[in-house]
């Protein structure tokens, strides 16, 4: 048995004297250096007693040294746990306890803070990154390397779900799971080994760990390794890179800035875009601004990534493109399961070698979720065109019942953010006495502001009376956590007496 995740992501890496990451302040760690860094610490966790299938945890700043330990975990068989840096210590130990974690990994300077969270844990806690524990230890150790043979279904990475409905569920992502993902993608999005990617995403989501760094290290590529977008970076870095993934929010900056250009693009081979929706507009904006179109892709913890739009052919904003290949992808009725007809919405489910095994020590839950021929339900609500491009009409547990009628809020957004004064929008339904629930659209305003009448006027002409908004709340901005998405549950709490 081999270990055929580190076989294809990381054992290229070793005596390769080719850039692997730049670093912000310009300076460079080869490919060689990357892996000795690797092999340090797949040491460093032998050394800290954890064996295959144990877990580790880490909640620290982006760093090379956290990238290298998901190198090291994958070398070592150990299964790897991400966790968001903004998550409070009575929230970290929801999810260390929930996993068994025998190791913590964090900044140094949170040693102190959480050191009685380890003694009430009984795990042991070490401090990664420059002055870390956890790097010492690491200094001394071999830079040869024999991986742990790994089956590809053992159990690579937990990733939590974000638990807005109830508790925050382990997705358990496999080797086959985070390899047939970077595959498809690598190919598909065409990328080689003369790529640089511009990432500026943390790489405790999936979105900047298992899809950017996995495809990066898959082509054999390199990265530009930002801590975070700031824009000034990015646009320094910008004549260094090939391609750049991001959220939507970077590409509304970029687009509010002066210095986006043809010309300050122009070398530039590809843009893609996930995590939460792009507005159309944004795509209209950034093809007549740069001459690019950016790649709108689709995917959730669960998964990985389930569609894309093509890298040739026409990237249709609104969608999300079609399935990867090895994607099986239907829109069912939610209840029965049943397919329905084309152009129809329903639930988005799917099958294939990206989907997860499972919620972590939740069996329950997990079948719940599968149907009985293995094809998973997403959540999310969502239609296919005729030539096989899937649109996301919202999340299930967002549709709307107002007087007993469905109601998709997307259906309404896309209305409404065409609306004068109206920079973007979110449609959520608030208990009603009348009508069960009522639909309420939250408005973020440009300008001098939307025309409450006029809108209502509009909205009139274009949607059915049920699909109508009650009402109209205006923010200066729309919750988002830190991958962009929309928080409709906050929006629906702080809002629940709105009508009562």
């Amino acid at each position: 048995m081999t270990n055929r995740l580190y076989d294809a992501l990381f054992a290229p890496l070793a005596g390769a004297e080719r850039p692997f990451l730049t670093l912000p302040d310009a300076s460079q760690i080869s490919a060689a250096e990357f892996h000795d860094m690797i092999a340090r610490f797949a040491h460093a966790l032998r050394a800290a007693g954890l064996q295959p299938g144990d877990r580790v945890a880490v909640q620290a700043s982006k760093s090379p040294q956290m990238l290298a330990v998901y190198g090291a975990a994958v070398a070592s068989g150990v299964v790897f746990l991400p966790l968001n840096t903004a998550y409070t210590a009575e929230e970290l130990e929801y999810f260390v306890d929930d996993c068994g974690a025998r190791l913590l990994l964090v900044d140094p300077v949170r040693i102190n803070a959480l050191a009685p969270l380890a003694e009430k844990l009984g795990l042991r806690l070490e401090g990664l990154g420059p002055g870390g524990s956890f790097d010492a230890i690491a200094q001394d150790q071999d830079t040869t390397l024999t991986p742990e043979p790994r089956g590809e279904d053992d159990l690579t990475a937990l990733l939590y779900t974000s638990g807005t409905t109830g508790r925050s569920k382990g997705a358990m992502l496999s080797q086959r799971n985070l390899l047939s993902n970077a595959e498809a993608l690598v190919d598909l999005w065409r990328f080689t080994p003369q790529d640089v990617l511009l990432h500026a995403l943390p790489i405790f989501h999936t979105h900047g760990l298992f899809v950017a760094s996995n495809v990066v290290l898959r082509a054999r590529a390199q990265m530009i390794f930002l801590p975070s977008f700031d824009i000034d970076q990015i646009f320094r870095f910008l004549p260094r890179a090939t391609t750049m993934m991001g959220v939507p929010t970077f590409y509304t900056r970029l687009l509010a800035d002066a210095r986006l250009s043809r010309e300050s693009v122009g070398h530039m081979r590809l843009f893609i875009s996930g995590s939460a929706p792009l507005l159309e507009e944004t795509h209209v904006a950034w093809a007549e601004r740069t001459g690019h179109a950016i790649l709108e892709r689709y995917g959730m913890t669960e998964t990985n990534m389930l569609t894309s739009n093509p890298y040739d052919g026409a990237r249709r904003p609104g969608t999300v493109g079609q399935p990867l290949p090895g994607v099986a992808l239907r829109i069912a009725d939610p209840d029965t399961g049943q397919e329905v007809p084309m152009g129809a919405t329903g639930m988005i489910e799917v099958k294939g070698p990206n989907v997860f095994q499972g919620y972590w020590q939740m069996p329950e839950k997990t079948a719940e979720e599968f149907r009985a021929d293995g094809f998973f339900m997403t959540g999310d609500l969502g239609m296919i065109d005729p030539q096989g491009y899937v649109s996301i009409v919202g999340r299930a547990k967002d549709l709307i019942i107002s007087g007993g009628y469905n109601v998709y809020p997307k259906e309404v957004e896309l209305v409404l953010d065409e609306m004068p004064g109206v920079l973007e929008s979110a449609v959520i339904g608030l208990p009603h006495p009348d009508f069960g629930e009522a639909v309420v659209a939250v408005l973020v305003p440009t300008g001098e502001g939307p025309d409450e009448n006029r809108i209502r006027a509009a909205i009139s002409e274009r949607l059915a009376r049920y699909k109508q908004p009650k009402a109209y709340i205006l923010l200066p901005e729309l919750p988002r956590n830190t991958m962009g998405k929309v928080q409709k549950a906050a929006l629906r709490k702080e809002y629940s007496e709105y009508f009562c």
